[in-house]
C-alpha cells in the first residue's frame, strides 16, 4: 500500500480552521495517523514554509498552529488589507500586564498595585477581547476575577502564557559603577585615553 504524505493534509486543514488547530483537533480528525506521524508532519511543513520563497509560515500560538505572513511583508499586506493594529493606551497596557502575570486576578487587586481606579480600562479590555471573567473570588462581596484570553495569545504571538517574558528579562541592565568604568579607562590631562603604565608593584605580582 502506498504510503500517504500527511503534509499537505496538515497543510489543508490549518489553512482552512478560522483559529489556531491544536494537536489534539489533528489527531481527532486524522485517526488514520499516529500522533508521531502528525508531529513529524507538522515538522516537515514548517521546514517547507521557512524558506525565503514563502511568504507565509506555520506558528504556534495560542496552544495551536496557523498561518501567518511573514513580519517582513507586513507593508504590502497593509496596503492591501488596511489593516488598522490594535491600539492601547498606556494605563490599558499597564493594566494589561498586570493581568497577564497575576492572573487570576480581582478588580481591587489591580487597582491596589496600579494606584487608580481600572474600572473603565477593565471594560475597554473586555470589550476587545484580550480579558475575560473566569469566575468570583471567594470573599465578602465575590470580587469579579479576571484572566486573559485566546485571542490576547494570538495577537502577542504567544503560544501559552509560560511564552510571557520572565520579570528578570524584562529588566534593564545595571548601569556600570563609576568606579569600574574607572579602573577600565584612564584619560590623560586632555581628556584622551591612555594605556595604564606598570609600575615596580604591579611587576612584583
Amino acid at each position: 500500500m502506498e504510503e500517504i504524505d500527511i503534509r499537505p493534509i496538515i497543510e489543508s486543514l490549518i489553512f482552512v480552521s478560522e483559529s489556531p488547530l491544536t494537536l489534539g483537533e489533528l489527531v481527532q480528525m486524522l485517526p488514520e495517523f499516529s500522533e508521531e506521524a502528525i508531529l513529524e508532519g507538522i515538522k516537515r511543513l514548517k521546514e517547507d514554509y521557512e524558506k525565503d520563497s514563502k511568504g507565509i509560515e506555520i506558528v504556534e500560538v495560542a496552544g495551536g498552529y496557523q498561518f501567518r505572513t511573514k513580519p517582513n511583508f507586513s507593508k504590502w499586506i497593509i496596503r492591501l488589507k488596511k489593516i488598522k493594529p490594535v491600539k492601547l493606551s498606556q494605563s490599558a497596557l499597564e493594566t494589561l500586564a498586570i493581568i497577564a502575570y497575576r492572573q487570576p486576578i480581582t478588580r481591587p487587586a489591580i487597582e491596589e498595585i496600579r494606584g487608580v481606579d481600572s474600572g473603565w480600562v477593565i471594560r475597554s479590555l473586555l470589550e476587545k477581547g484580550l480579558i475575560k471573567i473566569t469566575g468570583r473570588k471567594d470573599l465578602p462581596g465575590r470580587p469579579i476575577i479576571y484572566g486573559t484570553t485566546k485571542e490576547f495569545l494570538e495577537i502577542f504571538g504567544l503560544n501559552t502564557l509560560s511564552d510571557l517574558p520572565t520579570l528578570k528579562e524584562l529588566q534593564p541592565p545595571p548601569m556600570p559603577q563609576e568606579s569600574s568604568r574607572q579602573e577600565i579607562l584612564n584619560f590623560d590631562s586632555d581628556g584622551f585615553q591612555t594605556e595604564k603604565q606598570s609600575t615596580p608593584e604591579d611587576l612584583k605580582q
